[in-house]
């Protein structure tokens, strides 16, 4: 008979040992999913966006500053400059969304925009002029006009249309400044 009261006892702590491991699992599956909820607040199409925009940019800044250094041409100089300063603004403007949203934006173009970037550094005088104008006034805005127009109607967030929204005019009218500073360098001499 003694042994019914230590067995009702040992059952009695059986049972909160495993009210308190089910309340324990509960919570740590609770914290989970609150985790993962703010990781995944933005969909993968989005941080693709995010980061080809920063990537883009980034490249924008870095072959402009080459063309400060490079080039002898005012026109030359005077976009660059422009380049730099509003891609910095707006790359601003996405780091402050992407980080809102938890995401890490990359801080150098891609691969291949590096790449052409070195292919610029090799160039000189008008070649380098013309090859600047293509290659980042009209071709790189074209990419970016492209990718911001499908985001300002396709993002998921709302937030992240509204910035690809919102930047569109602005690279827009880059592309513009790009075509014309193609054709004066394309008609200047060699």
């Amino acid at each position: 008979m003694r042994s019914i009261p230590f067995a009702s006892s040992d059952l009695m702590t059986r049972h909160r040992t495993r009210r308190l491991l089910g309340a324990g699992a509960l919570f740590i599956a609770g914290a989970t999913l609150a985790l993962s909820a703010s990781a995944d607040s933005v969909t993968s199409k989005d941080k693709s966006f995010m980061t080809k925009a920063a990537e883009a940019g980034n490249a924008e800044i870095a072959a402009s500053k080459v063309a400060l250094e490079k080039s002898s041409n005012p026109a030359v100089k005077d976009f660059a400059q422009k380049m730099i300063d509003q891609h910095g603004t707006v790359g601003d403007e996405l780091k402050q969304l992407a980080s809102s949203k938890d995401v890490t934006l990359p801080t150098e173009p891609s691969m291949a925009q590096r790449a052409k970037i070195a292919i610029l550094e090799k160039l000189s005088g008008n070649t380098f002029d013309k090859r600047y104008a293509s290659m980042i006034g009209v071709s790189a805005h074209e990419d970016a006009v492209k990718l911001f127009q499908k985001s300002s109607t396709s993002a998921d967030d709302p937030d992240v249309k509204n910035f690809a929204a919102k930047t569109l005019p602005g690279l827009k009218e880059h592309l513009k400044m790009g075509r014309d500073l193609k054709s004066k360098v394309d008609a200047a001499k060699k």
